[in-house]
């Protein structure tokens, strides 16, 4: 039985980031498996650029998403588990601003005379 057998997709599992792409991040687990998280799975926004998700050497938690036994690799998803997904999302009635916050006010206020000040 070969370390890959031991994934099964859904699982949460912990790795480390070993290589970034245009297109993913590749990780490692310490049984020597490896898998990727595909750019699409890092974010449930637009992703522009891997890095400022990710670095190699840092450590995530994953969830699997597709256990590929014939070339021991995983496919992962960061997004699968990221807290701020619409399944975890709640949804704040918006009552405005409380009625003691002056807002911008002062700051309309204020502008002449810091114009003023500066000229």
């Amino acid at each position: 039985m070969s370390a890959i057998d031991e994934y099964k997709v859904g699982m949460t599992v912990y790795g480390k980031i070993s290589g970034i792409k245009p297109y993913g991040a590749f990780v490692v687990f310490d049984d020597g498996v490896s898998g990727l998280i595909h750019i699409s799975e890092l974010s449930n926004g637009f992703v522009r650029n891997i890095a400022n998700y990710v670095q190699i050497g840092e450590y995530f938690m994953l969830k699997v998403i597709d256990v590929d036994k014939q070339n021991k690799q995983l496919r992962l998803s960061f997004k699968a588990l990221e807290q701020n997904s619409r399944k975890y999302h709640k949804r704040v009635k918006y009552e405005g601003l409380p009625k003691n916050e002056k807002g911008f006010g002062s700051l309309r206020d204020k502008l002449d005379e810091w114009v003023k000040e500066k000229g």
